[in-house]
């Protein structure tokens, strides 16, 4: 199985800020995001900053987009200009935020621009509307809407935040996660300190300016440069807390909003991280208990807690003793073996995949795993890494206060993350200790959102996702004054072009009508 097309990575899931990524992936054949913590595990909730002064940002608002071929057949991208700080727009330092579209095709009438967020923080929105928006969404949408998207500042070609060289980060993504003994719990805390050093050192001048708060200021630049009233808006995983924080921001500004795979701004970064870990334990039981129906299931038949026990028990051996993988520098152990299982549980379409690597990997052979995790980590045959996983860790760690404060912190969490998750919750656990050691203090915290006075707002959130898990997706819709809840019962992460005709229809008339489907609608 082509593991680009499952795990497209060209989106991103939530991050804790930690060595492993939660991703977020967006609709479609699939974005692959990063961990909430560490990335962080959990995207957090920004708080809102005193409105720019409107003088200021009069030229910003009023500037021209000059389009250019992108490279790309059949779509256009340009350059728009934003205050590198919103507190101060009159300082004269900007910040370039790449712009991408294909323009509507018609037939119909236009309906105007449709901008898409992939997810994250992190992921490319000019890859996603390359690679899948701007030619995979339904033809209906492409017909009446001019595709849109942008790279949120700090990411890919929008003044990337950058952290480390791809040697470093080959080895920051080998190092131990579940630390047993003191040196493996310094080795650890050496090297977030050093992931965020390197930061420090690389993207000083951005990192204190690319908080949610700053990305949705953007996005309504875009809406104006674009010529658009109202913002029209689907976002996917972290893509929901940029699209809510938008509607909380400029409630008047509010057009088509769907924000699918919802996360829920109400929770600080040390729940949110927990949440997940939970969502990641009710996707592998899914896949568990599909595994052990299968010919080929290499953990064998039994019961959820027999499969996921003989997992553990295989990461327990790959702790010990790695196997070759192909690459000699990158044997794989537990920690890129981890990230690789959670990679596939994004998409159940990647299962087969994820049967095939296991039964490899557990006969001596590491290189399926390794691909899986290459892909979650967005790392090129190169040897280079796209900057994902420092935008991710830059936005959580500036959105909200981190999880956790140091090693003793973890230490007492820990059993409620392996209660959460028997497999995971340690790794995720330490995961989540990242952004202690950031070197820009948050700027956001953990609060609702209501966008008071905003058109309706459509939430969608997928019963057994991994990565948003459904409460969150309940709470997000309840906070929102005009929010409604579309459930699809099914796996994966988000729902909206993932095969689903009930999801895609009401999302679809929403989109080209205006009407949103009845709240607590299932499918």
């Amino acid at each position: 199985m082509d593991t680009s097309r499952v795990l497209r990575t060209t989106g991103t899931v939530i991050a804790a800020a930690g060595l492993l990524l939660s991703g977020c992936t967006s609709g479609g054949p699939e974005t692959l995001q990063v961990a909430a913590s560490a990335r962080g595990e959990a995207g957090g909730t920004p708080s809102a900053q005193p409105s720019p002064d409107a003088a200021a940002m009069r030229p910003y608002y009023e500037q021209k987009l000059t389009w250019r071929d992108c490279g790309v057949p059949g779509f256009q991208c340009s350059t728009m200009k934003a205050p590198l700080d919103y507190a101060n727009p009159g300082s004269g330092e900007d910040v370039d935020i790449a712009v991408a579209r294909r323009v509507a095709t018609g037939p119909g009438k236009r309906l105007g621009s449709l901008v898409v967020n992939p997810g994250g923080p992190g992921g490319s929105g000019i890859g996603y509307l390359q690679a899948y928006a701007g030619i995979g969404y339904p033809a209906p949408v492409r017909a009446r809407y001019d595709m849109v998207s942008f790279d949120p500042r700090g990411v890919q070609r929008s003044s990337p935040v950058e952290c480390l060289t791809g040697p470093e980060m080959d080895k920051y993504t080998q190092v131990d996660q579940t630390p047993d003994d003191a040196a493996e719990r310094a080795s650890l805390v050496a090297a977030f300190k050093e992931f965020a050093a390197g930061c420090q050192a690389r993207s000083k001048r951005v990192l204190p300016h690319v908080s949610t708060v700053d990305a949705a200021r953007d996005m309504d630049l875009l809406r104006a440069v674009l010529g658009d009233k109202k913002l029209n808006y689907v976002g996917a995983s972290y893509g929901t807390l940029l699209g809510a924080t938008y509607a909380n921001l400029f409630p008047d500004r509010v057009g088509r909003l769907v924000l699918d795979g919802a996360m829920d701004p109400t929770r600080a970064a040390l729940d949110l991280n927990r949440d997940q870990t939970a969502g990641f334990e009710t996707a592998f039981t899914s896949f568990a208990k599909d595994c052990a129906k299968q010919p080929d299931c290499p953990l064998g038949k039994g019961s959820p807690e027999q499969v996921a026990a003989r997992l553990k028990d295989f990461f327990r051996k790959l702790d010990a003793q790695p196997v070759p993988s192909g690459d000699d520098s990158r044997p794989l152990g537990e920690a890129l073996a981890t990230t690789g299982v959670i990679a596939a549980l994004y998409d159940e379409n990647a299962w087969p995949q994820l049967r095939e690597a296991l039964t490899s990997a557990m006969n001596g052979d590491g290189a399926g795993l390794l691909g899986l995790a290459d892909s979650y980590y967005e790392r090129g045959a190169d040897g280079k890494y796209a900057n994902l996983m420092f935008a991710n860790a830059a936005v959580n760690c500036l959105d909200q206060p981190a999880a956790f404060n140091g090693p003793e912190a973890v230490d007492a969490a820990l059993p409620s993350f392996q209660k959460a998750s028997p497999v995971f919750g340690a790794g995720l656990a330490w995961a989540a200790l990242n952004c202690a050691y950031w070197p820009v203090k948050p700027t956001g915290q953990a609060g609702p959102l209501t966008a008071k006075g905003a058109a309706p707002i459509v939430v969608v959130g997928t019963t057994r996702d991994p990565a948003t898990p459904y409460k969150w997706a309940q709470s997000l819709a309840d906070q929102l004054d005009s929010g409604t809840l579309l459930t699809y019962d099914g796996d994966g992460h988000t729902a909206y072009g993932r095969g689903s005709d009930c999801i895609d229809t009401a999302i679809n008339r929403y989109l080209l009508e205006g009407k949103p489907p009845q709240n607590g609608k299932k499918c």
